[in-house]
């Protein structure tokens, strides 16, 4: 059966919610057996829920991990992606994250960290600076 667009979409925004608990081991109840997580910027793999929720216990931050989801597009296959501002209070990144999701549980994210960088100065009367206020 397929899921719909609703039903992966909301299985992501409750993968973000948990996360944003800081009880990494209540997201297992999100991810399947045989749950893999991919960094493919630094080349890692995660394999398994347990583990996936070790490493997210065990990296160091400032304060509380806070996730505000800025978008998430679902298909009615298997497949999501959400764009996730993610802050401890003093680091502040943006994660892209892409999700397999099967029998209502997520199977895989391939997730990237972009770093920002300053906008070149040859196209700046090309340009406009984006609003930080705006989703998009």
């Amino acid at each position: 059966m397929t899921a719909t667009v609703t039903d992966i979409s909301t299985l992501v925004h409750e993968f973000w919610t948990l996360m944003g608990s800081n009880d990494f081991a209540s997201v297992e109840s999100v991810l399947s057996e045989q749950f893999i997580l991919e960094w493919p910027q630094s080349n890692e793999r995660i394999r398994g829920a347990a583990r996936f929720a070790q490493m997210n216990s065990e990296y160091p931050a400032e304060g509380p991990w806070r996730f505000t989801v800025n978008r998430v597009v679902a298909n009615t296959g298997h497949e999501a992606v959400s764009d996730v501002t993610v802050t401890d209070g003093a680091l502040t990144a943006r994660a892209i994250s892409f999700f397999s999701v099967e029998a209502g549980k997520i199977t895989k994210i391939v997730e990237y960290w972009p770093e920002p960088y300053a906008a070149p100065v040859n196209r700046a009367h090309l340009v406009e600076l984006i609003d930080e206020e705006s989703p998009y």
